[in-house]
């Protein structure tokens, strides 16, 4: 199931999430134009290594790239760092759909702390199962499943347009899509399935966005449920308001557009334009004719026609149809 885009508005621009996606972008073809031996050697000093991050061993003073005792700092730098193509174009793919509604919904730099936190905790969730390994962990899927487990309880409802089986294309609420993506990741560490991927990083970032959200979102977005009562599956008619009149019956992932387009027909009514136009002195009563602004021209007579003269039969004795 793989998501191609979701189907949820935002308010504000998330420079965040671009230009972490171009950041990771950037580190990414430097290390790809490095020599196998150099690119090793570039893991090794900015990839996060459990035992360095536990105090249990260091790099030799004339590798690592840090001050002595602060070696810890390659947290956040393995967090910029991918090891291919595939591992790269997935973590922002679902960094570019979920991101900037995350960002949405905390503002700009509480989205980088928490971005930050959350593969902190991702990493140490990882080391901790076994502190004395020395292999470098590297890459953005322990920040990244923060920010799925932040949308996971922010915008459940939102649709998400998803590629399923790789011959299907339809749309399926959020909570039906991270949902899978997390039951994956539990599945997959439990089997042992593809040994050089740190499932336990991908689950503690996770649980990492659920816990922390709370504490980062601004106190107006609301958690899990907005009070819609609109289904998570349907086709929503804008416009459409509900038998009391009210609006109630808005998706979520709608209510930006409803907005907007309630701001704009206020403006017009305001400035007197569209069906709320003043009617003009030709008396033109037609809602679209109100754009026209009065002319103070007097209307000009319409010049008599020129057409074909009257016909007169000089016999009518005779047969109607001679001529």
């Amino acid at each position: 199931m793989l998501p191609i885009k979701d189907n949820n508005p935002t308010t504000i621009t998330p420079w965040v999430t671009y230009a972490i996606i171009a950041i990771n972008v950037a580190v990414f073809l430097f290390t790809v134009s490095l020599d196998p031996r150099s690119a090793h050697l570039v893991n090794l000093q900015y990839g996060a290594i459990p035992a360095i991050l536990f105090g249990h061993a260091d790099l030799p003073p004339e590798f690592s790239p840090f001050p002595p005792g602060f070696g810890f700092l390659s947290v956040f730098s393995a967090m910029f760092m991918h090891g291919g193509w595939m591992h790269l174009g997935g973590n922002m793919l679902y960094l570019w759909i979920f991101g900037n509604n995350v960002e949405d919904a905390m503002g700009h730099f509480r989205f980088l702390m928490f971005y930050l936190i959350c593969g902190v905790a991702a990493a140490f969730g990882h080391g901790i199962l076994d502190t004395q390994s020395e292999i470098p962990m590297i890459g953005a899927s322990g920040a990244l499943a923060g920010v799925l487990g932040a949308y996971f309880l922010l915008y459940p409802k939102a649709r998400v347009l998803v590629w399923f089986f790789w011959v299907f294309i339809f749309y399926v609420p959020a909570v039906v899509v991270l949902g899978f993506w997390f039951v994956t990741q539990v599945i997959n560490f439990g089997s042992g399935a593809g040994g050089g991927i740190a499932w336990v990083a991908h689950i503690a970032g996770f649980i990492a966005g659920m816990a922390l959200i709370p504490l980062f979102k601004h106190r107006n977005v609301p958690l899990w449920h907005d009070g819609s009562a609109a289904p998570a599956f349907g086709v929503y008619r804008p416009g459409r308001k509900a038998r009391d009149g009210s609006s109630s019956n808005i998706p979520p992932w709608a209510a930006a557009y409803e907005a907007e387009r309630a701001a704009k027909h206020a403006n017009m009514r305001r400035n007197q334009r569209g069906p709320w136009g003043k009617e003009d002195e030709m008396g033109d009563k037609s809602p679209w004719g109100r754009y026209q602004p009065p002319s103070d021209k007097p209307k000009p007579k319409s010049k008599p026609s020129v057409g074909v003269p009257k016909v007169v039969r000089l016999h009518p004795d005779r047969n109607k149809d001679d001529n």
